[in-house]
């Protein structure tokens, strides 16, 4: 597989920042609003998808006159005063970053997260200025596993999928990633190794990964 990549692509939530807890938070407070259950196994599947996809599918538990956007608006109000840490930067990913700026090469978000959310963490994060691009979950008609997300950032950079890498955590992401036809590099901070094999490379994290990445088929532990 070629290496030459002429851009990279980063998911936010859980590849960039490790802001799974406040989100993890958030659904379980509006679960338990609604006196609904949400096992630790369910929860999980709404990593790297967007939170109107996770709704929609299951709207019908909620009271009659629930509705998609109202209960996504109340998650995002726990989520904005969650009672968990703030997003820290998964190890390795600020330097990975840096080193594809200076590389010349262009970068993008994309996200499943609402675009001022991925804008606060990239501030948090002191990365902000160093993306081109932000496809955000009200860019999209079709969130991940759909495609869309990662084809429309290409378009905007005026590159081709198969010159691109996606940073991912997520299978959602992986999976958005390769139906892209990118490559894809996933990092075992949300899921373990072993839900995330259509990825090129799986890693515990990015410390002392270089740009462009060697996509040797070496496997992180599950």
């Amino acid at each position: 597989m070629s290496t030459g990549f002429k851009a990279a692509l980063f998911d936010m939530d859980g590849t960039l920042a490790d802001s799974e807890p406040r989100s993890r938070w958030a659904w379980q407070r509006l679960f338990t609003t609604y006196g609904l259950p949400l096992e630790e196994a369910e929860l999980k599947t709404f990593s790297g998808r967007r939170g109107q996809d996770v709704l929609a599918e299951r709207v019908h538990l909620f009271p009659v006159d629930s509705t998609v956007d109202g209960l996504f608006e109340e998650a995002m109000g726990y989520w904005a005063v969650a009672e968990v840490p703030s997003a820290v930067a998964v190890p390795g990913a600020p330097e990975l970053v840096r080193a594809v700026h200076a590389a010349g090469v262009p970068a993008a978000i994309v996200s499943s997260g609402r675009r001022d959310d991925v804008r606060g963490l990239l501030a948090e994060l002191g990365l902000a200025e160093l993306f081109a691009v932000i496809v955000a979950s009200e860019d999209v008609t079709e969130g991940k596993p759909h495609p869309e997300g990662f084809l429309t950032a290409c378009g905007h950079l005026g590159v081709s999928p198969q010159d691109t890498v996606v940073f991912e955590d997520a299978p959602a992401g992986v999976a958005a990633a390769k139906a892209a036809g990118a490559a894809c590099v996933a990092v075992t901070t949300t899921r373990p190794g072993s839900q995330l094999t259509e990825a090129d490379l799986v890693v515990a994290d990015f410390v002392g990964m270089t740009w462009p990445p060697v996509l040797d088929g070496t496997r992180a532990r599950p």
